[in-house]
């Protein structure tokens, strides 16, 4: 069985990798192991951030939710549960932009909220 030089595919992976670490900071973007580490560090990280930027995201929702009803006199779990019981189904995330982007419509919806919870 004759030998295997890995000559080209070894430089052509070696690349690759300095090319993913370009700008991390000192040996990590030149020298190719602690390249190599920073780069499985970096793809580990960038996984695990994409999940928990799920949950970053709504509790952004719910906190300018809860600040835009606060605004109109009604707190945030009061105004979900009286949205629930209504039968008005709205995501968060629309909660959010409505009160963010067209306040005079959110407004309307915490008035028909407020009539839910006095009646």
């Amino acid at each position: 069985m004759p030998r295997v030089k890995r000559g080209i595919t070894r430089h052509r992976r070696h690349k690759k990798v300095l090319a993913m670490t370009k700008g991390h900071r000192a040996t990590k973007h030149s020298l190719y192991r602690r390249a190599h580490e920073s780069m499985l560090k970096s793809l580990s990280y960038a996984y695990k951030h994409r999940r928990e930027r799920k949950g970053d995201m709504r509790r952004l929702w719910i906190l300018r939710i809860n600040a835009a009803s606060r605004a109109q006199g009604l707190k945030y779990g009061q105004l979900m549960n009286s949205l629930r019981e209504s039968g008005i189904e709205i995501n968060r995330k629309m909660l959010a932009d409505m009160a963010v982007r067209e306040p005079e419509a959110f407004a309307n919806l915490i008035t028909t909220a407020k009539e839910k919870t006095q009646a």
